[in-house]
């Protein structure tokens, strides 16, 4: 949506300033917002709102497309009778449900979900969170899940990349990096994970000093300022992305 400053955003080989003239990345991918209250239309009914993406793509005359938003609001838990009221009338948990609606109303292969339960009460995320991990099984998809809540993230995600002041540090799947965190900084994020075994008692890491500025971060590795056991080069470059075994990489001089 954004000029990128730097980097590259790649999608299906291409990078994204590449699709942009092609209406078929619209088709193939759909985005979640955080806040359902903002990211809806006050003035457009659910019908209008869902149904925006396939007028836009062209896809199908208007009584397919009305076939689509009855098939899609039963597979996010709406009735149709939804269809014609406008987004106030509706819970923030009903809302987030529209919002994936659209999302899902081009038979996309892969979704972007910004931090998409934060907004709702705790008996609401979950609602939302199964319905989402039903879908990604019943439709074969692919999500990019923003989240800064650690239960959410181990409840939904495959595979977790790990960042810190823009740049990832860990990328791993799910079962190891819960089980046996390798950069200090995940250490330190999963030590603060309250617990309820006795059995299993942690030592907390309690990180000393502020988190720095984003805009102006430390030179070398960002996180070095609060790590206890930086080394001389830490504060020179910041480590590239290491594989240390299948699946994990690392992005710090310890595993060199």
């Amino acid at each position: 949506m954004l000029e990128s400053t730097s980097g590259k955003i790649v999608y299906n080989g291409k990078s994204v300033d590449e699709w942009k003239n092609n209406k078929d990345f619209g088709k193939q991918t759909g985005l979640v917002f955080q806040d359902p209250f903002t990211s809806l239309d006050p003035r457009m009914k659910v019908i209008n709102i869902i149904a925006e993406p396939l007028v836009i793509h062209k896809i199908g005359d208007k009584k397919s497309q009305f076939e689509r938003v009855e098939e899609i609001l039963v597979k996010v838990g709406l009735k149709n009778e939804h269809m014609y009221r406008y987004p106030h009338e509706f819970s923030g948990g009903q809302r987030q449900r529209i919002a994936i609606a659209r999302a899902l109303i081009t038979n996309p292969e892969f979704i972007v979900l910004d931090e998409p339960t934060s907004a709702l009460d705790v008996s609401v995320q979950a609602q939302i969170l199964n319905l989402l991990k039903q879908i990604k099984k019943d439709m074969n998809l692919t999500y990019l899940f923003v989240s800064h809540d650690l239960s959410v993230v181990k409840h939904i995600s495959d595979r977790i990349a790990i960042m810190y002041l823009g740049k990832i540090v860990e990328l791993s799947n799910s079962e190891d990096l819960f089980k046996e965190p390798k950069h200090p900084y995940t250490q330190a994020l999963l030590s603060s994970i309250p617990n309820t075994d006795d059995k299993k008692i942690k030592k907390k890491i309690i990180l000393e000093g502020e988190v720095p500025s984003p805009i102006n971060p430390p030179k070398g590795c960002h996180f070095h300022p609060r790590c206890e056991f930086k080394l001389d080069k830490c504060n020179k470059t910041f480590p590239k992305l290491l594989k240390i075994d299948d699946g994990r990489d690392v992005a710090c001089y310890l595993y060199e």
